[in-house]
C-alpha cells in the first residue's frame, strides 16, 4: 500500500480510482471509467491531462509513431487504466516504456475489469534494472 506521508500525490489519485471503481463496478468499457477517473480528479483537485502524447526519439529524432497515455498528473505521474480480467507484464511494460518516453519515474497502472480495482505502481529507476513495481494490489 502506498503511504499517504511519503508520497500523497500517488495516494490521491490511488483514492480517486478506488472511489470510480466503488461507484461504478467491473465489466463496462476503459472509456467509461477514463471519464469518471476525469471527473473525480478534479473534484478533488489533481491537475491532470488527458490522452497525452509521448513522442518517441531514435538517433535524435522524433518518430511520427507516439505513445498516448491515458493520464499525466501533477506532470509528474503516467497513469494506464485498463479494463481487463487481469493485470499482467504486458501492461507493466506499457507502462515502462511510457515512462521512458516521458521521462517521468512514477506510473500508475490500474484495471477496472476485476471485482476489486488492481492498481501498480511502477517507478522507473537509474539503476542497471529499467523499473521495478514499488506497490502492488490484489
Amino acid at each position: 500500500m502506498v503511504d499517504q506521508a511519503r508520497d500523497p500525490q500517488t495516494y490521491a489519485i490511488i483514492g480517486a480510482a478506488m472511489t470510480v471503481h466503488g461507484a461504478l463496478g467491473s465489466g463496462l468499457l476503459e472509456a467509461v471509467y477514463q471519464e469518471a477517473l476525469a471527473i473525480e480528479l478534479e473534484e478533488r483537485g489533481v491537475p491532470f491531462r488527458r490522452e497525452v502524447n509521448l513522442p518517441l526519439k531514435y538517433r535524435g529524432r522524433i518518430l511520427d509513431t507516439s505513445y498516448r497515455a491515458d493520464f499525466i498528473c501533477y506532470d509528474s505521474v503516467v497513469v494506464e487504466l485498463k479494463a481487463l480480467g487481469g493485470l499482467t507484464r504486458t501492461e507493466e511494460a506499457q507502462v515502462i516504456n511510457y515512462l521512458k518516453a516521458s521521462g517521468y519515474q512514477v506510473g500508475l497502472l490500474f484495471n477496472f475489469g476485476s471485482g476489486s480495482l488492481e492498481h501498480r505502481r511502477l517507478v522507473l529507476s537509474q539503476s542497471a534494472s529499467p523499473a521495478k513495481s514499488a506497490d502492488t494490489s490484489p
